[in-house]
């Protein structure tokens, strides 16, 4: 159970936020406008001195700019510009005509059986047969020749 005094206490501070409602504070210079008075400038002050690692703002004038500071960054934006990708890689080719027939396998195999089912085309049932064994024989063989361990043993997969 609580006090009678708490509840005096909280039934006063109530009676002071309802009674203040709405009320402005007084700022300490009345004669500026409250609208200078709130206002935050939106960018750095230009007295203000840069965080270190960052450019220079393009707000400063010249005489604040630090000129090697501008050099090295239209050095590194010039670097930026010239620099070009190295060309990607030709597309890997299957290296045997098993490897071919195996992906071939893979995907045409059950593209094959979905198209007879959907069109229900009556095919010897042997036909069928042979392209599950396509399937699985393609997937086997592929797991066959997959590598067993990574080229280099340092090699974590990651690719940059």
């Amino acid at each position: 159970m609580s006090r009678p005094e708490d509840e005096s206490r909280t039934e006063l501070a109530w009676r002071e936020i309802v009674e203040n409602y709405g009320e402005r504070a007084v700022l300490d210079d009345p004669a500026a406008p409250a609208d200078e008075a709130a206002a935050v400038p939106e960018g750095p002050s230009p007295d203000a001195p840069a965080s270190p690692g960052s450019p220079p703002s393009d707000d400063l004038p010249e005489h604040l700019r630090d000129d090697d500071e501008v050099e090295r960054r239209e050095q590194a934006i010039a670097k930026a510009e010239r620099f070009r990708p190295p060309p990607a890689p030709p597309f890997p080719v299957p290296r045997t005509w098993q490897r071919g027939l195996a992906w071939a396998g893979i995907f045409v195999a059950p593209l094959i059986a979905l198209v007879i089912g959907l069109f229900s085309i009556y095919v010897n049932p042997l036909i069928g047969w042979v392209l599950v064994g396509w399937f699985v024989g393609g997937f086997g063989y592929l797991v066959l020749v997959m590598p067993k361990s990574p080229r280099d043993p340092w090699d974590d997969g990651s690719r940059i």
